[in-house]
C-alpha cells in the first residue's frame, strides 16, 4: 500500500492505464481473431475488410504502447501473407 501522496497518485495512474490498455488489447485480439477466421474460411471479400481493420488496430496499439512495434509488425505481416495466398486462389477459381 502506498504511504505517500505521490505514490498513491502513481498507483491511481497505473490502475487507470492498465484498464485502458487491457481494453485496447482485447479489441486488437478480437480484430486479429476475426481476420484469421475469415482467412481460414476462405472468404476473400470478408477477409479483405477484416485484415485491414486488424492492421489498423495493431498499428494504433503499437503507437500507444499496448503491444510492441515488432509484435504489431509481425502479426500484420503474417495476416497480409495469408491474405495474399488466399486472394490469388479465389481470382484463379473465378476464371
Amino acid at each position: 500500500m502506498a504511504n505517500h501522496p505521490s505514490a498513491e497518485k502513481r498507483n491511481r495512474q497505473r490502475v487507470r492505464r492498465t484498464e485502458a490498455k487491457r481494453a485496447q488489447r482485447s479489441t486488437v485480439r478480437t480484430h486479429v481473431k476475426q481476420a484469421r477466421e475469415a482467412l481460414r474460411a476462405g472468404n476473400a471479400k470478408a477477409a479483405s475488410a477484416l485484415v485491414a481493420a486488424a492492421e489498423k488496430a495493431l498499428a494504433k496499439a503499437a503507437q500507444k504502447g499496448v503491444v510492441t512495434r515488432k509484435a504489431s509488425s509481425r502479426i500484420t505481416s503474417r495476416l497480409a501473407s495469408a491474405f495474399s495466398k488466399l486472394a490469388p486462389a479465389k481470382v484463379a477459381a473465378k476464371r
